[in-house]
């Protein structure tokens, strides 16, 4: 249960403000039908996770427990710097409409996270817990608590939110997730 409530808080943070929330906004704004957007963000992120929770659960088995608590730990440790960097939306990323509303969110939505932070938190989650399903589930309903509202209230929501104090909360969260993981904490999962 802990790799699902820290996969899901720490998506959701590191979500806010990231491009493919800014990808939300722009669809929302374009083509106005709500639930084509949000099954759309859906379907391409439990694929999109589910790859890179798989990739995450694969890498265990191939590297020794210790090197993996020294690779997760600086993993984590990266993904706080990483999310500190604002990240900026390039309007090609939405560029797929002749595939319809649905269509055009999935595609761009997969593409946007493909190497996203989200993405390789998502691998290194589901390294650390060895719990892919769980880890996939947090991700995703992460990725939901962040964009469903962006597709939802769009710009009402955007001028309000706290981005830059957000961005260091889920900061320091991966950098916790470092240190601890680099101290021992992980040392009941074999790492």
């Amino acid at each position: 249960m802990d790799a699902f409530l820290i996969s899901t808080g720490i998506v959701a943070l590191a979500e806010i403000g990231d491009k493919t929330q800014l990808l939300a906004f722009i669809l929302a704004a374009r083509f106005r039908k709500k639930t084509p957007i949000v099954l759309g963000i859906l379907v391409a992120t439990l694929a999109n996770h589910g790859f890179a929770g798989a990739l995450g659960a694969w890498l265990t088995s191939l590297v020794a427990p210790q090197t993996m608590r020294w690779v997760l730990g600086a993993s984590f440790i990266g993904m706080a710097v990483w999310t500190l960097i604002p990240d900026k939306f390039d309007e090609s990323e939405a560029k797929f409409a002749r595939l319809g509303i649905f269509g055009t969110t999935l595609v761009a939505f997969f593409l946007a996270e493909m190497g996203d932070k989200t993405q390789i938190a998502t691998i290194a989650l589901a390294a650390q817990y060895q719990a892919f399903l769980y880890v996939v589930a947090g991700t995703t309903l992460g990725m939901m608590i962040a964009n469903v509202p962006a597709v939802l209230l769009g710009d009402r929501i955007a001028q309000r939110m706290p981005v830059r104090l957000v961005h260091g909360v889920a900061a320091a969260i991966f950098l916790v997730l470092g240190i601890a993981t680099l101290a021992g904490a992980g040392e009941s999962l074999g790492f």
